[in-house]
């Protein structure tokens, strides 16, 4: 029997070795940093060490630097810092094709004195960056108060690219803000902070074979914001708590480890993905740029529910949507963002890569996609796609659904 492939990287990657051995020796001395004793001074180093290491790797100040649970905490404190803190933020324009961590905490604040606005995307999955321009091109900060653009580096869903950089000449003149989470951008798209134009960003550790549980939201210096978890001096009164320190010396491992040109090496393994799918099939995003290890597609006639339930019986985990919704399969916001309608958002599926991909990934999967395809959708498998490549042929029982009904 095969073994199972892990293609769901884009949800949480597993482990990288080189990281789970620096927190283990992390481990062997945890101590709480803010403890004045030497046990504690030495756990304040490696504290310290490492935000220097992720402070230099992304090109951020190191005082900016906040550690964090997760990409989902800082995606958090970024806006309730700025809604509740010095700069009183009373707008924040999120994009409609936004995570959850940072869609829904935006509706909470708009129920605090913040108002939200949804600026208008492109089919391809991007943000209309015109008329995002002809919208702020009227926008009075004195009257209507101070505002942020919420933008993903990268979505998780379709992988599609936002141009991030640009939002900066926009906003600024403005006095606005640009909140950019970069959670998946994180370890597989070159990350400078300066030149990304962001004046917050997020990252987490664990969509590149780092640990679950740790991020960061880094700031550029003269940003104040109120804390979300209040309790402790800590991250300089920032965010409250004893830090997770072996976790975020994890965090600082994978973002040495993390190399961008290793996912970019990823690309081929998608695109002969692609070129594989019969007619018939949508690849979202397809024409936007992406992240080299992502790939959506709809299945029309086949479930993202029963695509995910049949290749995970057949040996591969693949995913519908994002991950972070309670392990539930639900049609994606997403895509309805992009104009898919009902049919195709749910039948949507991800498959995304990672550091620990096989080079015959796409070859296995594709071989054993097509089967559950013929047999679900009773449609033979092989069907050239224009400037593809046909899927192999299988010998593929009649339609039966699964285990042996009569439908799906």
């Amino acid at each position: 029997m095969s073994k199972r492939l892990y293609l769901d990287h884009n949800a949480t990657s597993p482990l990288r070795p080189v990281v789970r051995d620096a927190m283990v020796a992390a481990m062997e001395g945890a101590h709480n940093p803010s403890s004045v004793h030497g046990e504690g001074r030495a756990a304040k180093r490696l504290l310290e060490d490492a935000r220097a290491v992720v402070a230099d790797i992304l090109s951020a100040p190191k005082e900016g630097v906040i550690f964090t649970s997760g990409g989902t905490e800082a995606d958090n404190l970024a806006l309730y810092g700025l809604v509740k803190g010095p700069a009183k933020v009373r707008r924040l324009f999120v994009v409609a094709t936004e995570h959850d961590a940072m869609r829904v905490p935006a509706e909470a604040l708009a129920g605090e004195g913040a108002t939200v606005e949804t600026p208008p995307g492109t089919a391809s999955g991007t943000l209309d960056l015109d008329r995002l321009a002809d919208r702020l091109a009227t926008y009075d900060a004195e009257a209507d108060g101070a505002f942020a653009v919420v933008a993903m580096l990268a979505n998780n869903e379709t992988g599609v690219i936002h141009p991030v950089e640009k939002l900066g000449p926009l906003v600024w003149p403005k006095g606005g803000y640009v909140v950019v989470d970069a959670v998946q951008g994180f370890g597989k798209l070159p990350l400078h902070f300066g030149n990304l134009g962001a004046d917050l960003l997020t990252i987490g550790a664990h969509k590149v074979g780092g640990p679950v549980g740790v991020g960061a939201l880094l700031t550029k210096p003269g940003i104040g914001l109120a804390p979300l978890l209040k309790g402790g001096g800590q991250e300089l009164y920032r965010r409250a708590g004893t830090e997770n320190v072996p976790a975020i010396v994890g965090l600082a491992k994978t973002a040495e480890v993390a190399r961008p040109d290793d996912y970019a090496a990823l690309g081929s393994l998608r695109d002969a993905l692609e070129a594989g799918l019969p007619d018939g099939v949508t690849v979202w995003g397809k024409d936007a740029q992406r992240l080299p290890n992502t790939s959506c597609f709809s299945a029309p006639g086949f479930s993202a529910e029963t695509q995910t339930m049949v290749m995970d019986l057949a040996g591969f985990a693949i995913s519908a949507g994002s991950a972070c919704s309670s392990g539930k399969v639900r049609q994606s916001g997403v895509l309805k963002a992009m104009g898919a309608d009902d049919e195709a958002a749910s039948s949507a599926i991800r498959v995304s890569l990672g550091w620990d991909t096989p080079q015959d990934a796409t070859e296995r999967f594709l071989a054993a996609w097509a089967k559950e395809y013929s047999r679900i959708v009773n449609i033979h498998p092989a069907h050239p796609r224009e400037g593809g490549n046909p899927i192999p042929q299988q010998q593929v029982p009649a339609f039966a659904g699964i285990n042996g009904t009569t439908g799906t």
